[in-house]
């Protein structure tokens, strides 16, 4: 006998497939060319792409598995994964019919998944307990000063030292705020044991995942490369620190939300 959630389980593993499908063919009909085996950048772009897919899949489906505090943050871990998905692929094509992958799709990305991304420390704090707004606001503007510094530099509307040193700075705010700052300090007063370890997971990948933009940023703009070497170094370092800085802090608040919802079901 199917029961209503085995059904509304497969429907939305059947919606879901739709879009893949669709997001799949429509990458295909886009492309103007096909993919060369020793093309090793067109490669990872399409790694990336079915990754994140695959996780888009995961988080919306296990939504189902949370309890209801938990199941704002799955949706946008997997809104994260959907969006950078939908750039990827659009990326992949742009990179196999003419070569370069121009600085303002990786940015349009950014502009809207890293904000999520920082979002989710407000998220899980706010599901254990009350959160201050400045918490969610400093995070915010850290954010965006960080990207924009970054935009600034990548595009040409500034020398590349000194958005260096402004993206950087916007970093380091991030990095303050949730060691030492409102949002460090609630962690390590008010959170369960859980909480606290998947925040913890969270900022260490801030903290050294993100570390890999920065090293993307040096070798692409501040070294003397040839402009072909510095496009393929950076495209490769961009799209591997996005498996780890989209994925897998998808995943550790995956497992802080199951873990939870499952102690909150026993007790």
């Amino acid at each position: 006998m199917i029961t209503s959630k085995t059904k509304s389980v497969t429907t939305k593993v059947g919606a879901v497939g739709v879009f893949t499908a669709t997001l799949s063919s429509s990458a295909f009909a886009a492309s103007s060319s096909a993919l060369k085996q020793d093309d090793f950048v067109g490669i990872s772009f399409w790694i990336i792409s079915m990754a994140l897919i695959a996780s888009t899949v995961f988080f919306f489906l296990e939504r189902d598995r949370v309890s209801a505090k938990w199941k704002t943050s799955l949706t946008v871990s997997g809104l994260v994964t959907l969006i950078a998905s939908v750039h990827y692929f659009y990326m992949r094509d742009v990179w196999v019919a003419t070569g370069s992958t121009p600085t303002v799709f990786r940015y349009i990305d950014w502009l809207i998944t890293v904000p999520l991304l920082m979002i989710e420390f407000y998220l899980i704090l706010s599901a254990i307990t009350k959160v201050p707004s400045g918490v969610f606001w400093r995070l915010m503007i850290g954010t965006f000063v960080m990207l924009i510094g970054g935009y600034l530099g990548e595009a040409g509307y500034m020398p590349v030292w000194p958005a260096f040193i402004i993206g950087m700075a916007g970093w380091a705010f991030i990095l303050y705020e949730i060691f030492f700052g409102q949002a460090g300090k609630i962690n390590a007063q008010s959170a369960p044991p859980a909480v606290q370890s998947a925040f913890n997971s969270m900022r260490l990948i801030v903290t050294f995942g993100w570390v890999i933009y920065p090293l993307g940023y040096f070798f692409g703009y501040l070294t003397s490369s040839s402009p072909e070497t510095s496009a393929n170094a950076l495209n490769i370092i961009y799209n591997a620190a996005d498996v780890l800085n989209k994925i897998a802090f998808g995943l550790i608040i995956w497992s802080v939300a199951v873990s939870e919802s499952e102690h909150a079901k026993a007790s």
